[in-house]
């Protein structure tokens, strides 16, 4: 793979960051919108720019600023780089599109503050993916879950305010007490934090100690969602839809699992992780997460808290498959990861669009509401197929790369374990469409003439349940992407 010295990696990071001003200073929510519909069809169109080279064997490296004697804050796109900015700006696209449909609707106040903050959380992702070893990366990271506070708390209610300090506590704590220091070691026994095809060298450090530091930065980026870190997830629910939105589809999850994946292939390294047995751990770990978040699920009411265990479950595919450690787990991995953005963001989309119309939260109170919201719920069926991994949906294309990476290791317990959890995904979708569209008249609680929510709120769900289908049937430029990024 060719590397040249370019700019193009590093500018795209901070294009979310020109629209700050305009969001600022801007008289009218008009203008204060098109400054970020502006930043973020800028930002999706840079990422594209780079795609033909990246896809024909170039990768686009820049050295920002030396820190430190070989600790360089450093930039490069690469397959994998490319695959996660271009999910998280296509998405930052249509969610900026359904935040003027969702925020106007409810007449949301601090707005400005809000747009402001979505665009700082876009330019850390944009980063993340960016990022050419783990101390860009680690920077990017902690200021993503600063930025992503205020957006938290947006109620700035007690509420919210309690959601925002388990937020904190989990993914900042975990961040400096755990990632930090692991870093530190790390970099005095390889003397490099460069993401490195095949892993840093560790054949001089003790197999305990290598094993330890790969737990301590697995656990501490708890962006990932891994139990016993994930609780700060569902009470993050208290936020603005949108902003559940982007904690699960386009942003902050996702940056988590991308950690997870370039501290697997670009620091600890196949062959590391093969002989002290770490991808053992990591599989084990993500397939009773995704387990016990799918039975958790089960009995949630509350529709955005069942999507936020679903997430839980749905990210640990996504470590299983690094965890795999052959071509086509690894691939499925990521190519989840764009699967499952365009899933799930079609499912809190339908949530909040709901919510706008009706003012409803609740499972068990949404019967009938198919025929009230068809269109609203058609996008949510979907999306569930996709979470389910149901053709004709892309989740369906990751699932099936997965599945086969459990059958190429010879782990049939945990090709059983992702058909179970599939099912799971199933009962726990599968009621609400039926409940919706299916329950008998005299039982309905939504009747009368269809009323969906404003176009704004409407329109981004059929389009990302539009593009979920598409995948499946043109899943590239991600499935290259994936499989540039682990031959």
């Amino acid at each position: 793979m060719e590397s040249i010295l370019s700019l193009q990696p590093m500018i795209a990071s901070f294009l979310p960051l020109l629209a700050i001003p305009g969001i600022l200073t801007a008289r009218t929510s008009n203008l204060r919108e098109a400054w970020t519909f502006a930043a973020a069809l800028t930002l999706v169109t840079a990422v594209i720019c780079m795609a033909p080279a990246v896809l024909a064997g170039t990768t686009y490296t820049w050295v920002a600023l030396n820190v430190l004697p070989g600790l360089p804050i450093a930039f490069r796109a690469d397959p994998l780089g490319l695959l996660f900015a271009l999910v998280a700006s296509t998405l930052w696209v249509v969610t900026t599109i359904y935040s003027i449909g969702y925020m106007r609707s409810l007449n949301e106040h601090a707005q400005t503050r809000f747009y402001g903050f979505f665009a700082v959380a876009i330019f850390c992702a944009v980063g993340v993916a960016f990022s050419a070893n783990l101390l860009t990366l680690y920077l990017f990271y902690e200021l993503l879950s600063f930025s992503t506070y205020p957006l938290v708390t947006h109620h700035q209610d007690e509420e919210s305010r309690k959601a925002g300090r388990k937020y904190v506590a989990f993914i900042v704590g975990t961040s400096i007490g755990l990632v930090l220091p692991a870093m530190v070691i790390l970099n005095q026994i390889a003397g490099t934090l460069d993401f490195t095809s095949g892993g840093i060298d560790l054949s001089g450090a003790n197999p305990w100690l290598v094993s330890v530091l790969f737990g301590v930065i697995i656990f501490g980026f708890a962006k990932s969602a891994i139990m016993p870190m994930h609780a700060w997830l569902p009470a993050a629910m208290v936020a603005p839809t949108p902003v559940s939105s982007l904690l699960h589809a386009v942003a902050v999850v996702k940056v988590g699992v991308f950690s997870v994946l370039r501290v697997v292939t670009g620091i600890f390294g196949a062959q590391t992780m093969h002989q002290y047995g770490l991808d053992h751990f990591l599989t084990t770990v993500a397939a009773v997460t995704l387990l016990v978040a799918s039975l958790i699920a089960l009995s949630q009411d509350g529709l955005k808290r069942r999507l936020a265990f679903s997430t839980i479950g749905q990210l640990s595919y996504i470590v299983l498959g690094a965890g795999l450690l052959n071509a086509a787990g690894v691939t499925g991995g990521m190519v989840h990861i764009a699967m499952h953005a365009f899933g799930k963001i079609t499912l809190f989309f339908c949530a909040g669009a709901i919510f706008v119309a009706t003012g409803e939260k609740y499972i068990s109170r949404m019967k009938g509401i198919g025929r009230r919201m068809p269109w609203t719920m058609g996008a949510f069926f979907v999306g569930s197929l996709s979470i389910i991994g149901i053709p004709p949906t892309g989740g369906f294309i990751s699932k099936w790369f997965l599945l086969n990476g459990c059958l190429d290791s010879g782990q049939l317990i945990l090709a059983v374990v992702l058909l179970g959890s599939s099912l799971l995904n199933a009962a726990y979708f599968l009621p609400i469409v039926y409940r919706a569209w299916f329950c008998p008249p005299d039982e309905a609680q939504f009747q009368g003439p269809v009323k969906e929510a404003p176009l704004g709120c409407v329109l981004p769900p059929l389009i990302t349940a539009g593009i979920s289908v598409l995948l499946f049937f043109h899943p590239g430029p991600f499935l290259t992407l994936a499989r540039m990024a682990f031959p």
